[in-house]
């Protein structure tokens, strides 16, 4: 995970639990097969991947639940994550067989009953001293396959359990926790193999995608972010075999940077079956100082951008190489991860009519993109917040940010004391215009639904050099508001002319995912408590309800026995409180928790 900036040791409280009960939902479960996956999008009675479908839309067929009878939705169980283990609850549920899967904060997963909210079994990953998330101890779900759960632990570990039991029957290290690796993204499910990212950027780990058998944990590939690395296949004994270098050593990276660049691809993937490729989000480059990358000044040749960080990269599954990227923020140097997640759906070209296969993707700097999924050529590009400071635009012709130069922070070594450079307020802040709060894509109005947020940062640089295990950053900073009345906005955004249709100002920052549906409503969540319901065409709000601790975590919906259901995580923390600096002031009154909440219409 990352999205902010400074290590933890967090104790170990409990050993690894796994505890069986009966499910009570019938003995003999079907698995999750590779056609669940690429379906659920279309089917109603589970979910079955994070994203709701592997294209990531978050949007479901569903209509009971709509605009007219939203008014009766009532919460019909509650389930706790209980202990003293609170703090941010970001995970997205899955639902298969009558039986919830949910992750919690410390490497914890529940299986719960749908209906009910009975815990069946739990599982209590045994975390040891020392790990280093920079960012709260969250986790963002878990991924289904055969007759496994799987999800990655805060110690960079994949974990796979049985879904029955809960009983461990794969467990693979990723990398070292001592050297800042961690991990808190969902996995997703390609062709059998389980595909996971690993967080760390500011410990100067290298960021890349890995590809392992679902059923057994093996490797088949891994795919470095950063420019210079080798990548890797693997046959059956284990065996690694070369698979190409990530762009060309030295071409974008400055002497031996390039070893320790950062690039974490810590919010996730997406996959696309159509063009039968993995779109996955890389975060700032390390150190967070881009005058010691290289990256300070302009250059005719583009050498500083440092490849392939605050990018989208194509990859494809089949053999794990890059087919193509797209860098966001090339000479990143505010932390502007690019990991934020690229949703497929199809783009009408508002010049020439045609529709392309595209994506889209609310960067953390602030710019909303519109990118042709087949060949990464942008297609458009607009802010979808109110102030941007850092670029006067993006360049549809080049791509390229048009930079304001006089809004990057100052070179240290030019500072009168050689240690500090010039302090520059830059905005959004480096928690983003958006962070990992989840977009939602609707084929009926053809709007994105955007959680943003209006805050500013003052930043400057520092020396820095690496050391193992120690913060990578380079650089200081204090976020602050920049109005009285609110920080988050949800957005309707159209994707072809640029407009936000509507907005929902929230007081608090948003810093959770969204979910609509045919029944012509968007759900989110708020740090106040409150999972509301707004039309998806005019924004009103249509129904709210109080879960008691803000919500930091997408919703999900799925239909069970004739009824839909809704349910979301609850429990504030994430990053927000942590490093929020004159906005965690200003939202301290808010209280922790750790739960989730299943609703229903009344009857």
């Amino acid at each position: 995970m990352r999205q902010s900036r400074k290590p933890f040791n967090w104790t170990a409280l409990s050993a690894a639990v796994a505890t069986a009960f009966t499910l009570g939902v019938g003995s003999a479960q079907a698995g999750v097969t590779d056609a669940d996956i690429l379906n659920d999008a279309k089917t109603t009675g589970d979910v079955v991947s994070f994203g709701l479908g592997t294209q990531g839309q978050r949007y479901s067929p569903l209509t009971m639940v709509n605009t007219k009878t939203v008014k009766d939705l009532v919460p019909v169980w509650s389930m706790s994550f209980g202990g003293e283990k609170q703090r941010g609850q970001e995970s997205q549920p899955l639902v298969h067989d009558g039986v919830m899967f949910v992750t919690a904060s410390y490497s914890r997963i529940f299986a719960v009953d749908a209906k009910t909210g009975k815990k069946l079994w739990k599982y209590e990953h045994r975390l040891p001293d020392g790990i280093m998330p920079c960012c709260d101890v969250i986790n963002r779900g878990a991924a289904l396959y055969d007759n496994l759960v799987i999800f990655g632990t805060l110690d960079a570990q994949v974990v796979a359990l049985d879904r029955e039991t809960g009983k461990v029957v794969w467990k693979e290290k990723v990398d070292d926790y001592k050297a800042g690796y961690s991990m808190s993204a969902a996995p997703i499910i390609v062709k059998g193999m389980v595909i996971t990212g690993v967080s760390g950027g500011e410990f100067g780990v290298v960021g890349r995608l890995e590809a392992r058998d679902a059923k057994t944990g093996k490797m088949v590939w891994v795919r470095p972010v950063v420019e210079g690395h080798m990548g890797y296949t693997f046959d059956a004994s284990g065996n690694k075999k070369e698979n190409g270098i990530s762009g060309n050593t030295n071409a974008t990276w400055p002497g031996d940077l390039w070893k320790t660049g950062g690039a974490a691809t810590w919010n996730g993937a997406t996959y696309d079956p159509e063009t039968n490729l993995i779109f996955v989000g890389t975060g700032n480059p390390a150190p967070w100082n881009s005058h010691a990358r290289g990256a300070g000044e302009p250059k005719a040749d583009n050498s500083g951008d440092n490849l392939f960080a605050a990018s989208t990269v194509a990859i494809n599954p089949d053999n794990g190489k890059i087919v193509w990227h797209y860098q966001t923020t090339p000479r990143e140097g505010w932390d502007f991860d690019g990991v934020n997640e690229f949703v497929s759906f199809d783009y009408k070209d508002p010049k020439s009519g045609k529709v392309i296969k595209a994506g889209g993707k609310a960067d953390r700097n602030g710019f909303f993109y519109v990118i042709d999924r087949t060949n990464g050529k942008l297609l458009n590009a607009f802010p979808f917040v109110n102030k941007i400071t850092w670029a006067k635009g993006i360049d549809l012709e080049t791509g390229r940010p048009i930079f304001n130069e006089d809004n990057r922070p100052g070179n240290p070594t030019k500072g009168a004391d050689g240690k500090k450079g010039e302090v520059v307020f830059a905005v959004p802040s480096f928690l983003g215009g958006k962070n990992q709060m989840q977009i939602a894509y609707n084929p009926d109005t053809g709007l994105f639904y955007v959680p943003a947020n209006e805050w500013g940062m003052d930043i400057w640089n520092e020396p820095v050099a690496y050391k193992k295990g120690a913060a990578y950053l380079g650089a200081g900073f204090t976020i602050k508001p920049l109005h009285e009345d609110y920080i988050g906005a949800l957005r309707a955004i159209d994707p072809t002319t640029g407009k936000i249709v509507w907005e929902q100002k929230n007081y608090a920052p948003l810093w959770g995912g969204v979910l609509t549906t045919a029944g012509g409503l968007s759900f989110y969540g708020t740090p106040e408590g409150y999972l509301k319901a707004l039309d998806a065409k005019t924004g009103e709000e249509v129904w709210s309800f109080q879960v008691g601790t803000g919500i930091v975590a997408p919703p999900i919906t799925w239909e069970m026995d004739g009824e839909q259901y809704i349910s979301v995580a609850a429990g504030w923390g994430g990053a927000v409180p942590l490093w929020g600096g004159d906005v965690a002031r200003r939202v301290n009154y808010l209280e922790q928790g750790g739960s989730v909440w299943t609703f229903k219409l009344h009857k």
